[in-house]
């Protein structure tokens, strides 16, 4: 009997590391490295989720193409600033063979390494990651900064 539980318990642990690995695979994993890469302050790492032809849209900034330039935008980003915190909420994941789709929010805590107030800048944000050579690299990414709320209209008598 108790070889029948340590068998079934291990079978058990099995499958739950199994889901963990095919959990942490996709679009969803690759947004968690971006964020890690982010905090830790690391242009390479940042750099390196992204295709060799991929294409960033960051706010504010004009188009960076290839890998070249998207390093360059991260390091000057992260040059400039210290990234206090970072984070990706309401995330939507989709994954269709070896293309993926995100889409969700971002809240970032900038602290210029000048001196002077931290900027928070908040935001949406949606990218599309392929998986290249078994690894998933972000083929197109895209952020913005959120709108301020529409105005209400004007009551009427």
């Amino acid at each position: 009997m108790r070889i029948r539980f340590s068998a079934g318990a291990l079978i058990l642990s099995a499958l739950g590391f199994a889901s963990a690995v095919f959990a942490a695979d996709g679009p969803e994993a690759l947004d968690a490295a971006w964020v890690k890469a982010m905090k830790a302050q690391d242009a390479n790492a940042v750099a390196a989720l992204y295709a060799p032809d991929a294409v960033l849209w960051m706010p504010g900034a004009p188009e960076a193409r290839g890998a070249k330039a998207i390093h360059d935008e991260y390091a000057g980003l992260l040059g400039t600033y210290t990234v206090t915190d970072v984070s990706l909420t309401d995330g939507h994941y989709e994954t269709v063979q070896n293309i993926g789709v995100a889409s969700g929010h971002f809240m970032m805590t900038l602290q210029p390494k000048a001196g002077g107030a931290p900027t928070i800048m908040g935001g949406r944000y949606s990218s599309v990651a392929k998986k290249i050579d078994g690894q998933w690299r972000y083929v197109v990414d895209h952020a913005s900064v959120e709108p301020p709320p529409a105005a209400k209209p004007a009551a009427t008598k």
